[in-house]
């Protein structure tokens, strides 16, 4: 049985851009993620073990035992300077990577009626790495600089923040530059519908982030006593042990999936205020029925 395709340059309302979104993601979930894992997997596994490792070395070095020896002495600074660079680097690669795949999977969904080339989108991810690299730091900037503002120039900084990667992508013809300025230009054609949609896409993902977290707080209360009443303080010491780290690279992991809810919400409002402003996916369809008619 076929899968139905998706029209994504469409002019829509907040709940059909939600119904897209999620609609997209039900659709394409078992190729879509074997793509993710195929060309960003690498970059995964080491960002999640780079993560395992530098949560066992920090949660030892916060481990304030009084009446034992202090563990901190067994790791080297260079060590636990080391293993936090490599936990930035793989997570900066591995966010980079994921997302890019995410975006150009999609487009190669587009341009090829739902018939997904997944060498032609390994080729792009690598090609445009650096465009996402500079984005994701303009981003950061742009977020962190309205974040000392204040509260209200976040809202409106990150409507075009959560679009401008889908700009890079969609529209091949702009720089990374091109596509920053561009994407304060086109939110003012749906700003509302825009945020009223980044707003409700990111509570589902705090509330799913919140849902999967509930068995390691369940793990860490039980482990200090809470739930019995009877606060061990020795439990108090050394929080970080295997099974808390296992629990913590799959609450990870999870929200780490979770994040392409973001990623394809993004891309959807990119076409509605993209659609808005140029029609682009109209003029596309009378070209198609008149090329049918012809026929």
């Amino acid at each position: 049985m076929n899968k139905p395709y998706i029209e994504f340059k469409q002019q829509r309302d907040f709940g059909a851009i939600l119904s897209v979104t999620f609609g997209f993601l039900r659709n394409e979930f078992k190729p879509f993620m074997k793509a993710i894992f195929n060309i960003a997997g690498p970059a995964i596994i080491l960002f999640i073990a780079a993560m395992a490792l530098y949560t066992y070395v920090v949660g030892d070095i916060f481990n304030f035992d009084i009446y034992g020896d202090n563990p901190t002495n067994n790791f080297n600074p260079l060590i636990i300077l080391f293993v936090a660079l490599v936990y930035l680097v793989s997570f900066v690669a591995a966010y980079i990577l994921a997302g890019s795949t995410a975006l150009h999977y999609l487009k190669s969904y587009i341009d090829n009626k739902g018939n997904v080339n997944i060498a032609d989108v390994k080729r792009k991810v690598y090609k445009t790495f650096w465009g996402f690299l500079g984005l994701g730091i303009l981003k950061g900037i742009t977020l962190g600089f309205a974040l000392v503002l204040c509260i209200l120039p976040v809202f409106y900084a990150m409507v075009p923040m959560a679009i401008v990667l889908s700009i890079y992508v969609f529209e091949t013809r702009r720089s990374a530059t091109d596509a920053y300025s561009h994407s304060f230009y086109l939110v003012n054609e749906d700003f509302w519908t825009a945020l009223g949609t980044f707003i409700v896409l990111g509570l589902i993902f705090y509330a799913l982030s919140m849902v999967v977290s509930i068995p390691t707080i369940i793990y860490l209360y039980a482990k200090m006593g809470i739930f019995s009443g009877e606060i061990d303080p020795a439990n108090m010491t050394g929080f970080v042990d295997p099974i808390y780290i296992l629990l913590n690279v799959l609450n990870t992991l999870f929200q780490f999936l979770l994040n392409f809810i973001l990623v394809i919400g993004g891309a959807v409002v990119y076409f509605h205020l993209n659609e808005k402003r140029n029609f682009t996916g109209t003029y596309e369809r009378i070209s198609n029925i008149g090329e049918h008619i012809e026929k």
